[in-house]
């Protein structure tokens, strides 16, 4: 249990700013390459999704939400990865960001009441939270991408990391202090380890 919660509480920069970055690593891989998942059941999704105020307490999510919600990270893991590698995005991918950016309505509805007067809100019943939500998601990425600060996307260099973060300068390798620390320690031993075989 107390790997989980270092492992997916780690701060990793760009993040708190960037909810696709946060959702593209809501999946990891644990010692022993045990796969953890922080989006593994509608609760899970809505309590991550309450995390980031991006839905309202009362919202409702089905198994079909976290289906739709675990799809749309699968894209922007596509995305980036490429993005990070230098090649050309997976086109079903591309695809599938646009197809998401679109899907919830845009307007804001016109409403009245005696206490408040007219005020301007979307509206967005249970049936399209998951689609407000993965809209706003997708929007950020697509501006993410759009912009110069797409030049600090990387992937962590630490073997078996799948974390993605913003540079915070040019030299940084590492999601953060744990991966890098744990690349040292593993140099560190590899260097003793020779030492000891050629001594």
């Amino acid at each position: 249990m107390s790997n989980v919660k270092e492992t997916t509480q780690i701060a990793v920069p760009g993040a708190d700013e960037h909810p696709c970055l946060a959702l593209v690593n809501s999946v990891s891989i644990l010692p022993r390459g045990k796969r953890h998942d922080d989006l593994a059941d509608p609760e899970a999704v809505r309590a991550w999704l309450l995390a980031r105020d991006l839905i309202v307490p009362e919202a409702l999510l089905h198994e079909y939400c976290r289906g739709r919600i675990v799809a749309l990270r699968e894209s922007l893991r596509g995305v980036f990865a490429a993005h990070t590698a230098g090649e050309v995005p997976p086109p079903d991918a591309i695809e599938a960001l646009n197809r998401t950016l679109t899907s919830a309505p845009g307007a804001l509805l016109l409403r009245f009441e005696p206490t408040k007067g007219y005020t301007r809100s979307a509206d967005h019943p249970t049936t399209q939270v998951v689609e407000h939500v993965m809209a706003l998601i997708a929007e950020d990425a697509a501006t993410l991408l759009a912009s110069e600060d797409a030049s600090m996307l990387a992937s962590c260099e630490a073997d078996g990391c799948w974390r993605f973060f913003l540079r915070t300068h040019a030299r940084r390798q590492w999601c953060s202090t744990r991966c890098g620390d744990r690349v040292r320690a593993a140099r560190a031993y590899a260097r003793k380890r020779a030492h000891v075989a050629h001594g």
